[in-house]
């Protein structure tokens, strides 16, 4: 199935981060946005707003960001592809209908545009703050999905592939972007419609009376119906049967949460993304994701420039972690040097995931000077020359 023509900006076109991301949505076949505003995020919204009148699509501004998701659920449920754009506190508030779009198996799409925290910290600093939250932020047990672009071009090309794996997996997925890449201008290629893959709804097919709204098929994805076509079912939150009426049994907890796991983790390797660069011959491999990831390759260049074996892995998925990859990797190298807009949140995924056969380098990166190659470049030599441990991360980024 490819892209329906109207909501396609076919060309090239000087768009910011939050441009393209709008437009990666409506050539998605979103026709939905519901938000509460809040910056940096709101320019995102205002380029779907000016747009949604020419491609039928519909714009709602709730009273709050935990209201914002909710709707946005239920539209996806009605047939239309959803999805909400938030920053950090109001990524914080709707953490509860995430575990509830996660439990009633609801495709929509989540885009956080990353900001400096806790609360309401500083509103229009870049950060990447929200990483863990995105995984761990509801309570329970699930798997989750979530994207990391780097440029303007990506935030349209992974914006579409987020609504695609959202329509796969019968999952909310997330688009970690962040303050920079967002206001960051570039040109975008925008393709053909008919170049754009769109994943199509998967919609039972029987006769109405037997359909069930949480009967899986091999891949432990049930296909859907829309609300108001005729048929009779149940959704609900609680633990519940094939019908979606609540069981209060820990077998049939145990089923739910089982199948709810398992549909990510069975196909993490085909949903994982990963650009590596220079990791074959490498003795210490810089690990990035998003507005990080640009700086870092210019560390990596600048390093290889003085004879060091230096690689790149950047992180496009971020969850699910590539803990296969990175483990082999841990195997054949002496260190990972993690540069990161927080306090070091993805460089914990990487110590576990190397079993304490790597050493593990984090590099704050402040927001302001996020364009800095010098502390990773420094990060990279001082693995080489001695062995880095946790002591030793903290003192040299405090320096």
């Amino acid at each position: 199935m490819t892209a329906e023509p109207k909501g396609v900006l076919t060309g090239t076109h000087e768009l910011s981060g939050s441009q393209a991301c709008a437009e990666g949505a409506l050539a998605a076949g979103c026709r939905f946005l519901c938000v509460y505003p809040i910056v940096p995020a709101k320019d995102v919204s205002e380029r779907f707003f000016a747009r949604a009148k020419e491609v039928g699509a519909t714009f709602v501004q709730m009273e709050d960001e935990i209201s914002a998701l909710a709707v946005v659920l239920g539209a996806s449920w009605t047939g239309k592809k959803s999805m909400t754009v938030t920053s950090g506190p109001g990524f914080s508030l709707m953490m509860e209908h995430v575990g509830l779009g996660v439990m009633l198996e609801t495709p929509c799409v989540i885009i956080d545009i990353q900001r400096v925290g806790p609360s309401e910290g500083l509103p229009n600093s870049p950060s990447q703050g929200d990483i863990m939250q995105a995984r761990w932020g509801s309570h329970g047990d699930y798997e989750v999905i979530a994207l990391s672009p780097n440029s303007p071009q990506e935030m349209f090309n992974l914006t579409i592939k987020a609504f695609n794996l959202s329509e796969k997996y019968r999952t909310p997925v997330m688009i970690m972007s962040d303050a920079a890449v967002a206001r960051m201008k570039e040109e975008v290629i925008i393709p053909p419609a008919n170049q754009i893959k769109i994943e199509p709804r998967r919609y039972f097919k029987g006769p109405k009376e037997k359909y069930l709204p949480y009967k899986w098929e091999e891949d432990l994805v049930p296909p859907m119906v829309n609300i108001g076509e005729g048929y009779r079912f149940h959704v609900t939150g609680l633990t519940h049967n094939e019908k979606g009426y609540p069981v209060m049994s820990d077998e049939c907890q145990e089923l739910n949460v089982h199948r709810l796991v398992n549909k990510i983790r069975r196909n993490a390797e085909k949903i994982v993304e990963v650009e590596e660069n220079k990791t074959d011959d490498a003795e210490i491999i810089v690990v990035s994701y998003g507005i990080t990831s640009k700086v870092a390759l210019k560390a990596v260049d600048q390093a290889r420039k003085n004879g060091i074996k230096v690689g790149h892995l950047r992180l496009i998925t971020v969850w699910p972690f590539p803990d296969k990859r990175i483990s082999e990797l841990a195997k054949r190298t002496r260190g990972f040097v993690v540069p990161e807009m927080n306090y070091g949140q993805i460089a914990f995924e990487l110590e576990r995931c190397s079993h304490g056969e790597a050493n593990v380098a984090f590099v704050h990166c402040k927001g302001k000077e996020v364009d800095d190659l010098k502390n990773i470049f420094h990060a990279i030599r001082n693995l080489l020359t001695e062995k880095t441990g946790r002591e030793e991360i903290i003192e040299y980024r405090n320096e």
